[in-house]
């Protein structure tokens, strides 16, 4: 039975050195396996030098430690802020403004080489200095607008858009080259005046509406000028025309009186030398009238006379 199961027990140690020999690649292969997760980048160092960068999401191989290390490094977006920033206007206001940042690794070889070298894959040392450029960036960007341009009544004046757009031009290309990060949006998070500020610019407005209601005015007193002189030559015209139109009325009236006057002194003279008479008394004699005149003359002849005798 001993003989028997002699080759068994020689076989034994060569299973047990495959088994091990299984496991130990397994953990070879495992520790040579590295995980790239989606919104992330690998950078493989070799003896502590990038070695290079792995942007796919999925396995890959590397030489096990201490070979080669795997260093995670984060392509999600983030933001930073400025914090409240003094700054000066073109017109030689004073302003205090805050802007935002939003940026992210660029997702390249090279740009993540750039930020592992520049603040060893630390987020937060990153932002520190964006915050820095920002600031230096936002007292440039003022000083080339007038506070005009950043706070106003009316809002097609305002310019906050070019504001935000030129301070973007001036920051994306300094991060993108020192740190490898992509500014992908900049914004104005905050815009205030201090007090010596904001009393000059109460100053400034009340000045521009002085101005505005003095332009008005005078328009308007030029208008109702326009309007009463037109007004006064239309009614001189309609004077005019009024003065020509009685006139020719009072012509032919008294070319028709003339004419009854003919027609009556034709048919009964004596009576229409008294009608005249009459006339001619109640036009000079009122209530308070005193007259001495000679009764035998015209008109008061008619007194004395008394009524002609029609039948002669």
């Amino acid at each position: 039975m001993t003989e028997l199961h002699r080759p068994d027990i020689a076989r034994l140690p060569r299973r047990r050195l495959l088994i091990a020999a299984v496991l130990v690649a397994f953990a070879v292969a495992t520790a040579s396996l590295v995980q790239v997760r989606a919104g992330e980048a690998t950078v493989v160092t070799r003896f502590g030098n990038p070695a290079r960068v792995l942007l796919a999401p999925g396995l890959a191989w590397r030489l096990p430690a201490p070979f080669e290390t795997a260093i995670p490094v984060d392509l999600r977006l983030r933001t930073t802020s400025s914090g409240l920033q003094d700054a000066g206007t073109r017109d030689g206001l004073r302003i205090i403004i805050q802007a935002y940042v939003a940026w992210q690794v660029e997702p390249d070889a090279a740009s993540v080489q750039r930020f592992m070298r520049a603040v060893q894959n630390q987020p937060d040392e990153a932002a520190r200095q964006i915050r820095t450029f920002v600031g230096s960036a936002l007292e440039t960007t003022a000083s080339g607008f007038e506070l005009s341009q950043l706070i106003n009544t009316d809002a097609s004046k305002v310019q906050i858009a070019d504001f935000e757009a030129r301070l973007g031009a001036q920051i994306e290309q300094s991060l993108l080259k020192s740190y490898g990060l992509k500014v992908v949006q900049v914004g104005i998070e905050r815009l205030t005046l201090p007090s010596v500020t904001l009393a000059a610019t109460v100053d400034r407005m009340r000045a521009e509406r002085d101005t505005i209601a003095t332009e008005r005015t005078a328009i308007g007193k030029r208008q109702a000028a326009e309007i009463r002189s037109a007004a006064e030559r239309d009614a001189r015209i309609i004077q005019a025309d009024a003065t020509v139109k009685a006139a020719q009325i009072e012509a032919e009236s008294r070319v028709q009186s003339a004419g009854i006057y003919g027609r009556a002194y034709a048919g009964a003279p004596q009576l229409y030398k008294l009608l005249r008479s009459l006339d001619t008394l109640g036009t000079l004699v009122n209530p308070g009238t005193r007259l001495i005149l000679r009764t035998d003359a015209a008109p008061f002849r008619a007194l004395v006379d008394g009524p002609p005798d029609m039948a002669k």
